[in-house]
């Protein structure tokens, strides 16, 4: 079934617990609704990747191999929960060094739209701090500041100006229902006009 549009989530404190530097794939753990948000975006026709900033390669706390084997378990653990996402974008710059692809960067949504032909002004982007916000508003997209990971600490501090607030992907899953149902109201499908033949 074609998609109907594109979901970008961060990954630490958006779909899994975050650990500060994680590095260990052992240590990998789905948030409470994350799995089930993700679904609930998936029925809709929608595409879902990953996007995600991973400095502690840069830094040297761990190396790209580590980094696969971890994305292995999120891949594993989601789907035990009967979840597939289509791509896992990572960027591993130090912060010093950034380049096109570090968030709020739009380089990891630009390979993602390159990788499935979206429109990221249609798309859905997710995540607990402000660099993910600020990647959605940046490339158009409606943006989402989830409450888990650092996501409170984020609103509180009005770090950024999301389009939504949610406590989590299940939350983000009903805010998209509700637009993706408005934007059919304003754009209905038109009916196929079917010509006889002569």
């Amino acid at each position: 079934m074609p998609k109907t549009g594109y979901v970008l989530l961060d990954r630490d404190g958006t779909i899994n617990v975050e650990r500060h530097y994680l590095s260990d794939p052992d240590e990998l753990e789905l948030l409470p609704n994350a799995a089930e948000g993700i679904r609930r975006m998936q029925s809709l026709g929608l595409g879902i990747a990953v996007v995600t900033n991973q400095s502690g390669v840069g830094r040297g706390y761990f190396d790209e191999e580590r980094l696969a084997e971890i994305h292995a378990r999120l891949i594993e653990l989601l789907a035990a929960e009967g979840v597939a996402v289509d791509a896992i974008y990572a960027c591993c710059d130090h912060p010093d060094h950034a380049g096109r692809r570090r968030k709020p960067n739009p380089g990891m949504i630009e390979d993602a739209v390159a990788d499935f032909g979206f429109d990221p002004a249609l798309a859905f982007v997710a995540g607990d701090k402000a660099c993910d916000v600020d990647l959605g508003k940046g490339v158009g997209a409606t943006s989402f500041l989830v409450r888990t990971g650092y996501g409170r600490e984020t609103e509180a501090k009005r770090l950024c100006e999301p389009h939504h607030v949610v406590d989590d992907l299940v939350g983000m899953a009903e805010v998209v229902e509700r637009e993706l149902d408005r934007r059919t109201a304003r754009n209905p499908p038109q009916p196929s006009i079917r010509r006889n033949a002569a």
